[in-house]
């Protein structure tokens, strides 16, 4: 019986809105500490522009594809160079890495 409900629980798909909620969270904490000078109350706006540029271009199963990895990396490329951003390579793999991560 016991194995029956932790295989039955393997199957229950994750919560994708629970996802959204810690990738959101995730991508804060990442520009919080990314956050210098010229970038101290903005960190908000660019969160949320990376999460609904995100949604516009991600489709099911994106990041199964050089398509969907394609279009994501450009739109998130777009959104930090908006906020003079795009310069930092760290910071993009990392941006990028929550967002295939949670999204």
């Amino acid at each position: 019986l016991a194995t029956d409900v932790v295989n039955a629980e393997k199957d229950i798909p994750a919560d994708p809105i629970a996802d959204e909620d810690r990738a959101r969270a995730a991508l804060t904490e990442l520009f919080q500490q990314a956050r210098n000078e010229e970038t101290p109350v903005m960190i908000e706006r660019i969160v949320d522009d990376i999460d609904d540029i995100v949604r516009k271009v991600r489709f099911p199963e994106w990041q199964a594809t050089n398509a969907g990895e394609r279009e994501v990396r450009k739109a998130l490329r777009r959104t930090l160079f908006k906020y003079k951003l795009h310069t930092d390579t760290e910071l993009f793999e990392k941006a990028y890495g929550y967002v295939r991560e949670y999204y």
